[in-house]
């Protein structure tokens, strides 16, 4: 079972849960998943399996769109509906009006600093902040440079503002539910998240755990081949020749390629190139230097 499964999540389970219970009912032992999402939360969940997971690191990168939901009014120990409620000291806080909250969150688009919850899985000292949060000894988390590409104001009813946004890798919704009821000064935290898109793949083509789990191993009809879920990279076909050399890590040079072409690194962004066999098959991933594709990752 090599390729990717998108499965959108229910609320409940963590992302490792998801892995794990996948295991079990496929037989498939090798699966990994390609960006955690919270257990509070729901959506899209790329699998990667048998040897897709040597893509991992391919995967993991593009930029993620979310649909939130932030409750006004007071934060949390865990900055989503999950944790203890803390209550302000200066008591029982007004709700800001909906001009209020739109001016708020001009300060969040684009790039900025954010520090990630202290109950997340960073690591400081090889300590995981979730861990020592629970030990009631917190630690410093350093602010880190992220990017909110897209933020939509998508409503505010009651005491609750509802957003779509999509940002990069390593962004914490959380953090911004928190950052903006500090902003407007009567406390926030994430009361609902789901994504629905995570790179080229979108929530629409997953499908429910429950159905994944009641398919078990016959969930490999839902799986997208290595080549396509890579298919926003520039590929190549291998002569047969140059199939054996990428199955051995071996550079590939223009003559063992269909047609003879090898894309500059300047053509893809220092992107790696998929290099293809004569079935459309994923063989390799390469990068293209000194006039060669070089292989980095082999999947024969």
């Amino acid at each position: 079972m090599d390729g990717v499964l998108l499965i959108d999540k229910p609320s409940g389970p963590t992302s490792h849960d998801v892995v794990a219970r996948m295991r079990s009912v496929t037989g498939e032992r090798s699966i990994g998943h390609t960006g955690t999402l919270d257990p509070m939360a729901t959506g899209l969940l790329p699998l990667v399996m048998g040897k897709a997971t040597r893509l991992s690191a391919y995967l993991t990168g593009g930029d993620k769109t979310y649909d939130a939901t932030i409750r006004l009014g007071f934060f949390t120990e865990t900055d989503d509906a999950l944790g203890a409620r803390l209550d302000s000291p200066a008591g029982e806080l007004s709700l800001p009006d909906e001009a209020a909250v739109v001016t708020a969150l001009e300060k969040f688009r684009g790039t900025f600093d954010q520090v990630p919850p202290s109950h997340s899985a960073k690591k400081v000292g090889g300590k995981k902040a979730y861990d020592m949060a629970r030990m009631d000894t917190p630690l410093a988390l350093e602010a880190v440079s992220v990017t909110l590409s897209a933020l939509e104001f998508a409503g505010y009813e009651g005491d609750t503002v509802r957003l779509r946004i999509t940002a990069t890798a390593g962004f914490y919704v959380r953090a911004l539910a928190r950052d903006l009821g500090a902003a407007l000064g009567c406390g926030a935290h994430l009361a609902a998240l789901r994504r629905t898109r995570a790179g080229v793949f979108d929530v629409a083509e997953a499908i429910p755990m429950a159905d994944a789990e009641r398919l078990g191993r016959g969930v490999a009809t839902y799986l997208l081949s290595p080549a396509n879920a890579l298919s926003d990279l520039s590929s190549v076909i291998v002569t047969p020749l140059g199939l054996k050399r990428a199955l051995h890590g071996n550079p590939l040079n223009p003559g063992h390629l269909a047609g003879h072409v090898v894309p500059t690194a300047g053509s893809s962004g220092n992107r790696p190139v998929r290099v293809l066999d004569a079935d459309g098959q994923l063989v390799a991933l390469a990068q293209s230097r000194g006039g060669a594709l070089h292989p980095a990752v082999v999947l024969g």
